[in-house]
């Protein structure tokens, strides 16, 4: 729509015509974007892919259902983008992608969010569009407490609270929530169900007459630390996670999730200043599982000759690793160690109980990696430089071992032009290897999709960016260019059972990101996003080159009044253009522009209770985002193409918090 293209564009053009002199924010960085406060900020619901591609412009969202959505940093998503929390990663088990990691940890346990865009991160493995590290809550030393109160459309609810306390010798936390909510309606009131009949004609796929108002979701989190101080330079962290979901509808799939479950377990401990070779050691264990079944009870399809058909997946994942950073003269060098095992494992039943076969064969990733970082300022310029060496073996007891060695690199400078003018310059490669479902995975008719023969994906990028610091103005511009060496692909055109294809692609693009000061008390944010990507080899049959998942120009505007300490008013309009360039081969479609207007007030009553109120979509638009790559399996529309997810329609949400 060529209204959505202009509001768009104006965003890109508002964020590079602010003229005015400024200072430096917080939430732009040099080289990652860091959103900071997030448990108090992101209110609105747990999900906090949703709330991501609200606040960044280069990162947008797989819509799947009410909760659990995944993100798409930079036309990539899956294992392609890292997603750790507090330094531990974790997988999602579906094949379907209806848990991916980021859905595991909520926006009321995480204290801030760090994206990095590249090939930028040597610490961890398997890092190629970028990293989205999440730092969640610390416990305090001062005992105190906290209690959110949430409500919103849809029958939305949600309680949490949390407690901390300790001394000079421990700290603890524990954090706790619970919420559920009824399916959204979309801009035409329509709910899932309402979607599901409007879209699709097989009617084995319709919910059942007495399931078609099912909650959408119930999820409940726990979340417990203990900070130990042995020594004034020594630190042992403990936590653990747990995350309960049931009952999550996924409409534009052929199951829902009966549950999923994980649990998170981090081992940490910190040694400062143990001499002239270690100014900080950090010793690092974690361990991680999930439990998810998928099935057709709810649906008119449990009803036939094969009663109901789960697929149930597991997978659980132990890493450990040590760094140890020392100063050599003027410069800084961090050197570490990092393994990692995992194990993905998928049955399929019908009856709901009676074993058919496996997806997925019991299969073991096994990483050991090697990493350094060197740094150093010299006055006006800077410079960042880490390698890392990967190798990897990708075991089960149906096939042969793959194998897989990688060498990463990469260099980010900065040098300072002036007092208010920094230029950014970033080269770099990186890898990831191919995931259980990419290589062995089996489809419900027992057609094997996967690909034993995939190659690992390398990248080789280049950044170049401007960062413009005055007194009350700051804006970022950054190109990238990413040329993809054997980027998996998932092929509808194949005429074989076997899907996923190595081919050569390349992604490049722009964003712009900006702060305008306009008084003490009022803020203008912009932002906007544009890439294009492009298959340089083909897959067998296909003739589109137009790569998948890379969504069109992207755009983010927001004024915030801040009327008194901690308590504000927020516009914001977020919008992108017509999806015009789309892999047709691979099942996506033309879907059209949109922008949605979102408001919010936060009014901190006393130091000890704050109140917010915000609508989302207020002008109750019918819109989608996501788009729909073969490799996710959704239902077929009336038209032949796949089932796209309506956006959820205009949002009134509250939320009481209240601190002792």
């Amino acid at each position: 729509m060529k209204l959505n293209k202009f509001i768009v564009l104006s965003f890109a053009c508002a964020t590079t015509l602010l003229a005015a002199e400024a200072v430096q924010l917080d939430t732009i960085n040099v080289d990652a974007t860091t959103l900071s406060d997030v448990s108090h900020e992101q209110i609105k619901s747990a999900d906090l892919a949703d709330a991501l591609q609200k606040a960044v412009p280069s990162i947008s969202i797989s819509r799947r259902s009410g909760i659990a959505n995944d993100i798409i940093l930079r036309g990539m998503k899956k294992d392609d983008i890292n997603v750790l929390v507090d330094g531990t990663k974790t997988y999602g088990a579906c094949p379907n992608r209806m848990d991916p990691p980021i859905s595991h940890v909520l926006a009321n346990n995480i204290e801030s969010i760090r994206i990095i865009e590249g090939p930028y991160d040597v610490e961890n493995f398997g890092t190629l569009s970028g990293a989205v590290k999440m730092e969640s809550k610390a416990p305090s030393k001062d005992f105190n407490a906290e209690v959110n109160l949430g409500f919103g459309s849809f029958s939305y609810k949600k309680a949490a609270t949390t407690i901390s306390g300790g001394n000079d010798f421990i700290r603890m936390m524990v954090s706790a929530s619970a919420e559920t909510s009824d399916q959204y309606k979309d801009g035409n009131g329509d709910t899932f169900n309402d979607q599901m009949h409007n879209k699709i004609t097989d009617m084995s796929k319709y919910y059942k007459t007495a399931y078609t108002d099912l909650q959408a979701y119930e999820k409940k989190t726990l979340m417990a630390k203990a900070f130990i101080n042995p020594t004034e330079n020594q630190e042992l962290r403990l936590s653990y996670t747990a995350n309960r979901s049931d009952d999550v509808l996924y409409p534009s799939s052929g199951m829902d999730a009966l549950y999923d479950n994980s649990n998170i377990y981090d081992v940490q401990y910190e040694i400062k200043k143990l001499g002239d070779f270690s100014k900080k050691l950090v010793l690092q264990y974690y361990a991680t599982d999930v439990d998810h079944p998928m099935s057709t009870k709810y649906r008119n399809a449990s009803g036939g000759m094969m009663g109901e058909m789960v697929s149930h997946l597991t997978t659980n994942t132990q890493g450990a690793k040590i760094k140890n950073t020392l100063d050599l003269g003027n410069y800084e060098l961090l050197v570490g160690v990092d393994g990692s095992k995992r194990n993905w494992d998928g049955r399929y039943y019908n009856h709901s109980t009676t074993y058919m076969f496996k997806s997925i064969p019991d299969a073991y990733t096994n990483n050991a990696a090697l990493f350094s970082e060197l740094s150093r300022d010299f006055g006006d310029f800077s410079f960042k430089m880490g390698v890392r060496y990967d190798s990897t073996n990708i075991k089960t007891t149906d096939y042969d071992t793959n194998n897989y060695d990688a060498f990463s690199a990469n260099i980010l400078t900065n040098y300072k032009l002036n007092a208010n003018n920094k230029l950014i310059f970033g080269i770099g490669k990186s890898s990831r290897v191919p995931d259980a479902k990419e290589l062995f995975f089996k489809s419900s008719s027992g057609a094997v999709a996967g690909n034993q023969g995939l190659d690992q994906v390398k990248n080789y990028e280049a950044d170049l960016g401007l960062e413009n610091n005055y007194e009350n103005f700051i804006l970022k511009t950054k190109a990238f260019y990413s040329k993809l060496k054997d980027y998996i692909i998932y092929n509808y055109q194949s005429s074989t059972a076997t899907k996923y294809e190595n081919i050569d692609a390349s992604i490049y693009g722009l964003s712009v990101n900006g702060s305008y000061f306009i008084s003490d008390s009022l803020t203008l944010d912009a932002g906007a996003n544009y890439q294009v990507g492009r298959k340089d080899t083909l897959a067998t049959n296909q003739t589109d080159r137009d790569l998948p998942n890379i969504t069109p120009l992207k755009g983010n505007l927001a004024l915030t009044y801040d009327y008194k300490k901690n308590s504000y008013l927020k516009a914001e309009v977020v919008a992108t253009d017509a999806w015009s360039k789309y892999d047709s081969d691979d099942k996506e479609q033309a879907i059209d522009g949109w922008s949605v207007l979102n408001l919010k007030a936060s009014h901190e009553i006393n130091p000890h209770v704050q109140f917010d109120l915000g609508i989302d979509n207020v002008f109750n638009t019918v819109y989608a985002i996501s788009n729909t790559y073969a490799d996710l399996t959704l239902l077929d529309g009336t038209d032949g193409s796949r089932m796209l997810l309506n956006e959820p329609g205009r949002y009134v949400y509250t939320n009481l918090t209240v601190k002792f």
